[in-house]
């Protein structure tokens, strides 16, 4: 054996007769190795289902998922109708009602879900029969029953109701128009209105025309043999009749000819929801999709360039980031933040300057190291995953991929360089024609947004999507109608200033349903300004607010926390009881803006702002002089149902949006001079 001799000279080792290691310098990347995948089994049925099967004798359970793989449909006025289809699925068959579905489900411990676009199904593997034969009975024999046709219309609405209050869903959804277009599949938003026009044989109608076995990929993986899962699904899918599915092409949406900037407005934000995007005609599998994948990491990956600027350097929000999505019809690209109002131009021009940057400046290569090995470790993790063989099958099947597209992903992410990444930037960025669109103030922010329209413009839009013309859309009150006129009109409404100056105090029982639960909301006011609120279930205080005239607290099961500052400001104007009987005394301005449409009718638009300088954007019936809604930065509140209590009006139905959660509170009781006591609004820690 030779002998090895070890010499070392500062930081260099010699290795005599072998090799020389110099740990001063970095190491280069090695070999990017061909990946072997785990095989995944193929066969067809007679019907053109096509499967693929991963046997994985790990761990005893098996998954299923389905794809139904039809061209997107372009819904139009009755957009949410496949959605709902797929929600469908699951409530009833032929064979079983939906109690019946879910107690078998429950009965072998598994899940099943379902939607538009396909189901997945997981279970214990010795109970694959089972599994198998109720996914083919609910893909094959589904029935749709109005029951639940009405309970997910029901839902959907709610949902929605919840995400026109929600900025980043609302920039979602503008921005769907804004790439796509109103004419495109991807650009079509649901709306009341379109729920409206579903109807159930429009679902099914869509079901028997579009879910059929020769447009279907189905993955089956875990713990079970080939050729038994090869028999269950003869078995159990072999009867599902094929059938003609109509195909669906459409115009390639193009980026804007020059930059346009777009407006939600928000008038009680007090941030910005920026989205800069554009259509990216990015396939899947395409030959510079690795390229793409690692270009966008770069600029707007998890701790990417985009983080560091707007972020770290100038402190403007607490993250940015952008994604890059590819798409069989149409990809696109979308750069995202959240930011103060001053701070909404500045982040745009620095996002815009980072896509420019990325465009034009070749990316060191330490950096794209840096991200390739990101990619290339997330890769590798993905494959412990006996589901991600599975899902490189179907992609494989799906989008006709080279059979070792999968197998030899890290050799080609190693051959990425710094010239693929610029190729990939000025394919698919286009930063001077790109869509901005900024959710938020409108007055605080629409000047300084000029600068980067093309037009010279902004655009507004409401939260479905709608252009609009703001001077047409607030128009200006009688005249002789004033903010004072408005608030007496409002009084009187409710059973006018006499009335309203004997009230000493008030109590409002009021309930809500959330997640099975019945939820109390007790709210308890005395003159002149002392409130307390309390939330609670079954005899059982999840919380209490209150305040005693001077001091609020909250209490609540995490401990108590007293309130001060704006908070407090709040809260003692909020305790004021009927302020609006002597605005000035409290310090209240008054701002009337116009008339705006309210759900279909005319209301009074006013602000109301705060001595601490917060302001509640009041919306008031101009036929009635009610109050129907009221906005803060907090969310949106609709008051309806208003009834006659002793002489005195009260809204007995109020909706209350705040963030992606919608609450629906009815009214119990209004009890009103029932010589509340003092001590009910008492702070000591003993009290609660």
């Amino acid at each position: 054996m030779k002998n090895i001799f070890l010499t070392i000279i500062g930081s260099t080792i010699l290795l005599s007769g072998y090799a020389q290691i110099d740990r001063s310098v970095r190491p280069g990347p090695g070999f990017a190795p061909h990946i072997e995948l785990g095989e995944a089994k193929t066969f067809v049925l007679d019907n053109g289902l096509k499967v693929f099967v991963v046997e994985n004798r790990k761990v005893p359970s098996i998954t299923f998922s389905m794809v139904f793989d039809y061209d997107p449909v372009f819904e139009g006025p009755a957009a949410g109708m496949v959605d709902m289809t797929g929600q469908l699925l699951r409530t009833a068959t032929a064979n079983r009602t939906k109690k019946q579905i879910d107690e078998e489900i429950d009965f072998i411990g598994a899940s099943l879900n379902a939607s538009a676009t396909d189901i997945y199904a997981s279970g214990l593997s010795r109970y694959a029969p089972a599994l198998t034969e109720l996914l083919a009975d609910i893909i094959i024999n589904a029935r749709f029953e109005k029951e639940h046709f009405d309970r997910i219309k029901t839902q959907t609405l709610s949902g929605l109701a919840a995400s026109k209050n929600n900025p980043t869903a609302i920039a979602s959804r503008v921005n769907n128009v804004l790439l796509y277009g109103e004419r495109h599949p991807y650009g079509v938003n649901v709306t009341e209105k379109s729920l409206e026009n579903i109807t159930i044989d429009m679902c099914s109608k869509f079901f028997e025309t579009f879910y059929k076995p020769n447009i279907t990929y189905m993955a089956i993986v875990g713990d079970i043999k080939f050729d038994e899962a090869k028999k269950l699904v003869e078995k159990h899918f072999g009867y599902w009749k094929a059938g003609e599915i109509p195909s669906m092409s459409y115009p390639a949406p193009k980026p804007p000819l020059g930059t346009r900037v777009a407006i939600v407005d928000r008038p009680n934000a007090v941030q910005s929801t920026i989205n800069v995007s554009f259509p990216a005609e990015l396939k899947p599998g395409s030959e510079d999709a690795i390229a793409a994948r690692v270009m966008n990491s770069i600029l707007g990956g998890s701790t990417s360039r985009l983080f560091n600027n707007l972020r770290e350097k100038h402190g403007f929000t607490y993250g940015a980031y952008s994604r890059l999505t590819s798409d069989k019809l149409i990809g696109s690209f979308v750069a995202s933040t959240d930011v103060r109002n001053i701070a909404t131009d500045s982040a745009v021009r620095e996002i815009l300057y980072e896509i420019k940057r990325i465009r034009q400046e070749i990316v060191p290569a330490d950096e794209l190291r840096l991200y390739k090995n990101e990619i290339n470790g997330n890769f590798a993790l993905s494959l412990e995953n006996p589901q991600t063989v599975a899902n490189f099958s179907l992609n494989i099947a799906r989008y006709k991929l080279p059979a070792d597209y999968y197998n030899t992903y890290l050799q080609r992410l190693a051959a990425i360089n710094e010239k693929h990444i610029n190729g990939a930037a000025n394919t698919y960025l286009f930063p001077d024609n790109a869509n901005i669109l900024i959710v938020g103030k409108a007055s605080e922010v629409s000047e300084t947004m000029k600068e980067f329209a093309s037009d010279g413009r902004i655009h507004y839009y409401d939260e479905d999507g709608k252009e609009y013309d703001p001077a047409n859309r607030l128009k200006a009150a009688p005249q002789g109608i004033t903010a004072k006129h408005v608030t007496q009109k409002y009084i009187q409404a409710i059973g006018g200033e006499k009335k309203l100056s004997k009230t000493k105090d008030i109590t409002i029982n009021a309930v809500t349903s959330m997640q099975g639960m019945t939820i109390t909301y007790d709210t308890y006011r005395k003159a002149p300004n002392k409130i307390k609120v309390e939330i609670g279930s079954g005899g059982t205080v999840f919380s209490k607010k209150v305040f005693d005239g001077t001091n609020g607290m909250v209490f609540s099961q995490m401990g108590n926390q007293p309130l001060n500052g704006d908070m407090l400001e709040e809260m003692r104007i909020q305790a004021i009881l009927n302020p609006e009987l002597d605005y000035q005394k409290h310090g209240i301005k008054q701002e009337l803006l116009g008339i705006e449409m309210v759900d279909g009718k005319e209301a009074y638009k006013m602000n109301i702002t705060l001595p601490h300088g917060k302001t509640i954007t009041n919306y008031y019936n101009a036929e009635s002089g009610l109050l129907i809604r009221s906005i803060t930065e907090s969310g949106n509140t609709d008051f309806s149902d208003y009834r006659d209590v002793n002489g005195l009006k009260f809204p007995f139905a109020i909706k209350q949006a705040m963030g992606s959660q919608t609450i629906d509170l009815k009214v119990i009781s209004v009890k009103i001079n029932s010589k509340l006591k003092d001590n009910l609004f008492s702070m000591p820690a003993t009290h609660q």
